[in-house]
C-alpha cells in the first residue's frame, strides 16, 4: 500500500533537508498552514490524552465504494506537535478505515528520521496519537 501523495511530498522535501533545524522549521511550518478547529471541536471527546502537549483530533467518517472513510482536523497548543499533526494528517486524512488500521506510522516517522530528535514525552505522545487514530480506523473497519 502507497502513502498519500500529501505524505509522500511532506517526505520527499524531508529527504533535502539534512539539518534537523530545518527539519524542525518545515515541520513548524506545515503545523501552521492548518486551519484552527472550531471550539466545537476541542472537546473532550477529541482531546488526545497522553499527550504532554494539549492536542485535540476531531474525526469525521463518510461512505465510498462501500468503505468507511475518516477525515481528520487537528490541533495543538504546542508548534513541533501541531506540524506532527499536520504529517499525521496527511499519512491518515481521507483514507479508508482499513488501510488506516494497516498503516504504521510510527515505523514512517523512523524511516523518515522524525523521532530520533522529539522528547520522550513529545514522542510518547505522538505513539498517543497514531493509537487514537489506528483504534478508530479499527472500530469502523
Amino acid at each position: 500500500m502507497t502513502e498519500p501523495q500529501a505524505f509522500q511530498d511532506i517526505a520527499e522535501n524531508l529527504s533535502f533537508l539534512d539539518d534537523w533545524e530545518d527539519r524542525y522549521r518545515y515541520i513548524i511550518e506545515l503545523g501552521q498552514a492548518l486551519p484552527k478547529l472550531t471550539d466545537e471541536e476541542r472537546s473532550p471527546e477529541n482531546k488526545v490524552h497522553g499527550c504532554v502537549s494539549q492536542v485535540w483530533l476531531a474525526a469525521q467518517t463518510a461512505q465510498r465504494d462501500g468503505q468507511t472513510i475518516l477525515t481528520y482536523r487537528g490541533e495543538s497548543d504546542a508548534m513541533i506537535v501541531q506540524g506532527l499533526v499536520a504529517v499525521l494528517l496527511a499519512l491518515y486524512s481521507g483514507r479508508p478505515a482499513q488501510d488506516i488500521v494497516e498503516t504504521d506510522a510510527i515505523a514512517l516517522f523512523d524511516k523518515l528520521g522524525l523521532r530520533e530528535h522529539l522528547t520522550t514525552q513529545r514522542s510518547n505522545g505522538l505513539v498517543a496519537m497514531v493509537n487514537r487514530i489506528r483504534a478508530e480506523g479499527k472500530a469502523l473497519s
